[in-house]
């Protein structure tokens, strides 16, 4: 097992093109947020957007629009239950986000069978929460795509079959093996399994044990796989990297750490990744 270090960022966060336009810089939508969980999906959404993300779009319940919109203007909306237009927004997407708050009824099954049939294998699709739920309790076939699973510890249980007390590196490896996906394993020091590799994030804190920290990773990810497509293994690293390093700084004077402060601090921490040489790491922001 690799130790995940701030190299990664380096690696993945240059300089933005000077000729470049919101196309450059990819398409996310992110489907997710029913009625009582909209906060889920509008979390995963605004981490998209300051991640960097060209154009970001969320299907979501309508009751979210007006919170969406008043939160985050930069995203645009669609009804997750018109599948006609869902299914044009993940035909046009680099990636796509599924499951923050996407809920677990025979409504949110519909629309998860919508996205996963609408998907190709040149997209990034990060399947989070319940939409790992509702794979697992319904035997639902991995799409088409590069797979991400953002699971913790439970949603990895249901979807591996591994209980967690036996959430082994081999174990897990050898599950991830059969997918063929990358899957992020939120814990105490996450771990990543690639088909190359397992790392481990040895940063975080338990200020970031909040609701909604998984929603921000899931559209980070998002985020970064989008804006930098073509290195998106190495943009999902960087993503949960970037994640725990920011709220290590936040929890330095803070109790806890709010999801969405992640978010807001991205766009000034990416700017100042971008600066960094070899000689020096992240520890300079201090």
């Amino acid at each position: 097992m690799e130790k995940l270090t701030d190299q990664i960022l380096k690696e993945v966060i240059t300089p933005r093109p000077e000729n470049s336009f919101k196309g450059t810089f990819g398409k996310v939508t992110l489907v997710g947020g029913n009625r009582n969980f909209g906060g889920a999906i509008i979390m995963a959404s605004m981490a998209a957007v300051c991640a960097g993300a060209g154009l970001v779009t969320t299907a979501t319940d309508e009751s979210n629009s007006s919170a969406l919109h008043s939160q985050l203007p930069e995203a645009m909306f669609a009804d997750f239950t018109n599948s006609e237009q869902v299914a044009s927004l993940i035909h046009a997407a680099t990636s796509v986000v599924v499951g923050p708050g996407l809920g677990d009824d025979e409504i949110s099954l519909q629309i998860l069978k919508n996205v996963f049939a609408n998907t190709s294998d040149q997209q990034n699709v990060i399947i989070d929460g319940s939409a790992i739920t509702l794979m697992a309790r319904e035997g639902i076939d991995q799409p088409l795509g590069n797979i991400i699973y953002t699971p913790h510890e439970m949603e990895w249980q249901r979807l591996s079959g591994i209980k967690i007390g036996e959430q082994t590196a081999e174990k897990n490896k050898a599950v991830q093996e059969k997918l063929g996906a990358t899957v992020v394993l939120k814990k105490h020091h996450t771990e990543i399994y690639t088909n190359d590799q397992i790392y481990q994030l040895p940063i975080g804190t338990p200020a970031q044990a909040v609701g909604g920290m998984g929603d921000t990773l899931a559209g980070m990810v998002g985020g970064f796989t989008a804006e930098f497509n073509d290195k998106a293994d190495k943009a999902v690293l960087a993503a949960v990297y970037a994640h725990s390093a920011i709220a290590e700084k936040i929890a330095e004077s803070q109790y806890i750490v709010l999801p969405h402060q992640i978010s807001r601090a991205l766009p000034t921490f990416m700017k100042k990744m971008e600066k960094l040489d070899d000689d020096h790491h992240i520890g300079f922001l201090n």
